[in-house]
């Protein structure tokens, strides 16, 4: 399947609304518009998990971390730069993103992707894309396609048809940094 095609589809669904099945930099993900309410509570609802278990947000670069961030530690740089695996970082007071993304203590947790569909995918809509694991929530991660639940699958409005045959990465790194410079790692 042509990768543009791809982007064309999901692109379309996700603009009126929907949500998809992704292939991440690590694992498959259900998404949608990080700005859209009504598409982050579907997906909640799908995965059969509380809204305070809040979920991340694919960026693709710079430009959009300052435009969900006003203020960005210098440290979270360094760790981007210096990553080797795919690393999500908890960073506090996120702004211009649906609100039921945000966790009680007013953070989100944000990961910049090099991976080409969703880099695209994020360069055609011009705003980040909600990133949360394929499964009902409590279940385990799905290594490769073949594994998620038809559950999943029925329940979102459009299935990205590329790299179905991959197994997956490890889920990413979690590291949390709070702006008085105080770094804790979640996830390892």
């Amino acid at each position: 399947m042509d990768i543009n095609q791809e982007i064309h589809n999901a692109y379309e669904v996700i603009k009126q609304g929907g949500i998809i099945l992704y292939p991440t930099d690590t694992v498959w993900g259900i998404g949608c518009d990080a700005t859209n309410a009504e598409a982050v509570a579907k997906i909640y609802k799908l995965k059969q998990r509380a809204e305070t278990q809040s979920m991340i947000c694919l960026m693709n670069g710079e430009k959009m971390m300052y435009n969900v961030f006003k203020d960005i530690p210098e440290v979270a740089w360094q760790i981007i730069d210096l990553s080797e695996k795919p690393t999500t970082l908890i960073l506090d007071n996120p702004r211009n993103v649906a609100a039921n993304l945000i966790a009680p203590d007013n953070t989100l947790g944000i990961r910049i992707v090099k991976e080409p569909f969703c880099f695209k995918l994020m360069e055609r809509m011009k705003k980040p894309l909600v990133s949360t694991s394929a499964n009902i929530s409590g279940q385990p991660t799905p290594i490769a396609f073949k594994d998620i639940s038809p559950e999943i699958i029925k329940g979102v409005d459009y299935v990205v048809n590329l790299h179905r045959e991959k197994i997956a990465g490890k889920p990413s790194s979690i590291i949390k940094l709070t702006r008085d410079s105080q770094v804790k790692v979640i996830r390892k």
